[in-house]
């Protein structure tokens, strides 16, 4: 799409385009701006909210609940199971608290020893 000529524009009125040209900004008024529109700050939206939610518990029909029966569905565990779990803390208190400086030094002694080349010879042989 080309752009409109000269020609094709519309034609502005001779009083007009005068005082466009000898336009001066100098000659505006100073003018003091005010905020018409306030935002509301989070407090006020936090109150609000509360506002609601109080005024939401004030107005609740209670003749709308039904009782319900409750079913316990965590029982406490048997005695059994406690000791079990006391015996496994206790387990891993030991391990925790564990000080090595009452260890004794142990030799190590080998029960099993490997064959002797002698007697995997005989062993060939037989």
């Amino acid at each position: 799409m080309a752009a409109p000529s000269l020609k094709d524009l519309p034609k502005v009125a001779v009083d007009l385009k005068s005082q466009l040209e000898s336009f001066s900004p100098n000659s505006l008024k100073n003018a003091s701006t005010e905020e018409k529109i306030l935002l509301p700050t989070a407090e006020d939206v936090k109150m609000e909210k509360t506002q609601q939610l109080v005024a939401g518990i004030e107005g609740f029909d209670s003749t709308k609940l039904r009782h319900t029966e409750t079913n316990e569905k965590n029982p406490l565990p048997n005695v059994d199971a406690i000791q079990q779990e006391k015996s496994q803390v206790e387990l891993i208190t030991g391990i925790e608290g564990f000080q090595r400086t009452s260890l004794k030094h142990a030799e190590t002694q080998e029960k099993n020893p490997l064959p002797t080349k002698e007697t995997i010879d005989q062993e060939k042989a037989a």
